[in-house]
């Protein structure tokens, strides 16, 4: 199964030994994104719709480089810091899935950097496996 890493133009060096996705077969996997810059520093920090809106926004940009749109997104793996943070996610989530969402989990858990509220990673099908 050959497989393609997904590298959009201007995304910062990651933290740990990973790409940001990876297309086999027409599926694509994002991996977990958090509310980076392009320097690693935390976007945003205490306001956990703005984190939830820049972590989607590049997601949307690996779908995209993969040929996809966020209508081809069918699981979002997404991890919260606080469930206090649950409604503000949720409304901002809503944004990028409006019509027919995506399958997901969400659960509460500590995050690389004490300042990120929310990560999340996806999975789409993109197109034919090839």
């Amino acid at each position: 199964m050959p497989k393609q890493v997904i590298i959009p133009a201007g995304t910062g060096k990651p933290l740990a030994p990973y790409v940001p996705g990876t297309l086999a077969d027409g599926i694509l996997y994002v991996s977990g994104t958090l509310p980076f810059d392009s320097e690693n520093n935390v976007v945003h920090v205490g306001d956990a719709a703005a984190q939830t809106r820049h972590v989607l926004t590049i997601i949307k940009g690996v779908v995209e480089a993969a040929g996809g749109t966020m209508d081809d997104v069918t699981f979002n793996h997404v991890f919260l810091k606080n469930w206090d943070d649950y409604a503000a996610i949720n409304g901002v989530y809503a944004e990028f899935f409006p019509g027919e969402k995506p399958a997901r989990y969400c659960v509460q858990t500590g995050l690389v950097k004490p300042d990120a509220l929310v990560e999340i990673a996806s999975v789409a099908h993109v197109g034919k496996a090839q």
